[in-house]
């Protein structure tokens, strides 16, 4: 692909084709790649916070229309309970199937490990925290921003997607709407749940343009770190 980028005016919700190997290789020579954040609300709140023009104020909204990239599994496992930072997990997942060990490099099997187990952390939970990472492209954007789907709302998100995948379509085939909503577990906890629906299809010149996105947004996604703030 040409390492030109192309945003057409009035060109639909996405309109917009770029090389990002080459983009990163050109401006990030020596500089690790990063990606912005969409975060979620601790305590059942209903407006995430997405990144704005201002980097130290992130606008809330109640909900956002983007396109679903790539999404993956991770898993992390910290000894200690957050405290603030951005630190790498003790041992950390970025397929949901194979865990390395931060400090000996050693790699587990996610199948069997006992920090994967119901009943091993904090109110019956897992100890071990099972998440998705979701790249997504707003409108008028030509890098993805990253948005963690928590434990709480992965039943959710899989309902999403077996849904697209029913009528034949994939997450990246369509605009998505997310929203949050406030609900409670089992133990009287309660928490902001995302909310995932169909905005509208993708027209043929944007999906191509979101096709060849994706593959280069699979390439490197495993290479993006895990931190606590997820």
């Amino acid at each position: 692909m040409s390492n030109e980028m192309i945003i057409k005016e009035n060109g639909g919700y996405l309109a917009a084709a770029i090389n990002l190997g080459d983009l990163f290789s050109e401006e990030m020579d020596g500089l690790t790649p990063t990606f912005d954040r969409i975060k979620i609300p601790a305590g059942g709140g209903i407006s995430y916070e997405v990144p704005g023009d201002d980097p130290s104020n992130p606008d809330s909204v109640k909900e956002f229309k983007a396109v679903i990239l790539y999404h993956h599994p991770i898993h992390s496992y910290y000894k200690e309970k957050f405290t603030g930072g951005n630190n790498p997990p003790d041992c950390g997942s970025m397929d949901g199937k194979i865990g390395v060990v931060a400090e000996t490099g050693e790699c587990k099997n996610c199948g069997s490990c006992p920090y994967a187990k119901f009943g091993s952390g904090d109110n019956g939970g897992m100890a071990c925290k099972q998440k998705r990472r979701v790249y997504i492209l707003r409108e008028g954007e030509i890098l993805p921003v990253i948005l963690t789907v928590p434990t709480g709302s992965l039943k959710e998100f899989t309902k999403y997607v077996t849904r697209l995948l029913q009528k034949g379509k994939k997450t990246n085939s369509v605009v998505t709407k997310f929203t949050l909503k406030k609900v409670q577990n089992s133990t009287g906890i309660t928490f902001s749940q995302v909310v995932c629906s169909v905005d509208r299809a993708l027209n043929p010149d944007e999906q191509q343009n979101i096709n060849a996105m994706s593959e280069q947004v699979k390439a490197f996604a495993g290479h993006v770190a895990i931190t606590d703030a997820e």
